[in-house]
C-alpha cells in the first residue's frame, strides 16, 4: 500500500513539473503539516494550483471604484460598464458597486411593505353615503307611538327602513396614506437594488446618448443586448439629451425616468434596470448617508447640514 501511495506521488510530481503545482521536500525543509508526531513518515504539502484571478483582474480595466469607504471584512460588488452608442460597445471594463447598498440580504418581506405602501398612498376613495339626517324628507312621524300595536317609528329615513339613511357607511373621499418609516423605505430601494444585481438584470452605463431618435433603433438595441421585454432607464439629470427623449416616448415597454424618482415599484414594474455610472455613485451615497444619521427626519424638522 505504501508502495503504490509513493508510485502515485512520483507520477503526480512528473506530471507536475511544468505546471508548477508542487514539489516534495525534504525533510529538514518540511513544515508541521509535513510530519506527523511520533514518527518519521514525511508527508509531502498539499497540491497548490496557482491562482489566476488577481492576475486576470489586474488587467481587466477598472473604470469605477466605490467614493465612500468599504469596511475592512466586505468588498466591493462589480458589474461591467456598457455604452448605448454602438451595438457591439457592451464591456468597457469594470465598475465597482458598494456591498451595502448592492449585497445587502434579499427581504422580500421588506418589498412587500414598500411596494403597498406605494400602491396605497396615491389611493383615495370617493365612496360616499347619506345619513338620516342628510336624506331628504322623512320629518313626520310615519305613525302614532301607541294604539297600533306596531313598533315605535320615528322617521321613515332611518336605517332600519328602505330608502333611508345608512349607520356607518363610507363618508369619502378617504385617502389611504400613511407614513412609512425612512429607514425601511431606504432598506427597500437596497434590497431592490441587490436583487436586480443578483438575477443579472442590473446594467451600468456610461451615458444615455444615442446615435439616433429612431424609436426602432432603440427596440432593436435592447433585443441585441438581451435586456428582457421591458426596461427603466434612469440618468442623474432631469434634462435627458433629445435622442434618448425622442426614441423612448412612444415605447410602452422602456421607461426614462431621473435618479431622484427612482421607487421600488418601478424597478420591480420592469425586468430590467439600466442606471448610468453617476446615478450609482449617487444612489451609493445617498442611502449610505441614511446608515449614519443620528436622529430622525421628521416631523418637519431637519437638523441635517450634510444631506447628499
Amino acid at each position: 500500500m505504501a508502495l503504490g501511495m509513493q508510485g502515485m506521488w512520483r507520477t503526480i510530481t512528473s506530471l507536475g513539473k511544468g505546471l508548477s503545482f508542487g514539489r516534495r521536500l525534504p525533510s529538514s525543509q518540511a513544515s508541521y503539516s509535513s510530519l506527523w508526531q511520533g514518527g518519521n513518515l514525511e508527508m509531502p504539502r498539499p497540491i497548490v494550483l496557482l491562482d489566476k484571478r488577481e492576475e486576470i483582474e489586474s488587467l481587466l480595466l477598472r473604470l469605477g471604484t466605490c467614493e465612500v469607504p468599504i469596511s475592512k471584512p466586505f468588498v466591493p460588488r462589480q458589474a461591467w460598464l456598457e455604452s448605448m452608442r454602438d451595438y457591439d460597445e457592451q464591456h468597457l471594463g469594470l465598475v465597482d458597486l458598494h456591498p451595502d447598498v448592492f449585497g445587502v440580504p434579499p427581504r422580500l418581506d421588506i418589498l412587500h411593505q414598500v411596494v403597498a405602501w406605494q400602491r396605497n398612498y396615491k389611493r383615495i376613495s370617493h365612496a360616499h353615503t347619506k345619513t338620516r339626517a342628510e336624506v331628504r324628507g322623512g320629518g313626520r312621524k310615519p305613525r302614532p307611538q301607541k294604539g297600533t300595536g306596531r313598533s315605535r317609528q320615528g322617521s321613515i329615513r332611518s336605517p332600519i327602513w328602505r330608502g333611508g339613511g345608512v349607520a356607518h357607511g363610507p363618508r369619502g373621499p378617504k385617502s389611504y396614506y400613511y407614513m412609512l418609516p425612512m429607514k425601511i423605505r431606504v432598506l427597500g430601494l437596497k434590497v431592490a437594488l441587490t436583487i436586480k444585481h443578483a438575477q443579472d438584470d442590473l446594467h451600468i452605463i456610461d451615458s444615455v446618448d444615442l446615435p439616433t431618435a429612431d424609436p426602432q433603433y432603440m427596440m432593436d438595441f435592447v433585443r441585441y443586448r438581451h435586456w428582457g421585454d421591458s426596461v427603466l432607464i434612469v440618468d442623474i439629470n432631469d434634462q435627458m439629451p433629445e435622442n434618448i427623449v425622442k426614441a423612448t416616448e412612444t415605447l410602452n415597454t422602456i421607461g426614462l425616468i431621473p435618479a431622484v424618482a427612482i421607487n421600488v415599484y418601478s424597478m420591480l414594474k420592469y425586468q430590467t434596470l439600466v442606471l448610468t455610472l453617476p446615478t450609482v455613485r449617487f444612489l451609493e451615497k445617498k442611502l449610505l448617508w441614511h446608515d449614519t444619521r443620528f436622529a430622525p427626519l421628521y416631523p418637519y424638522h431637519m437638523p441635517y447640514r450634510d444631506i447628499p
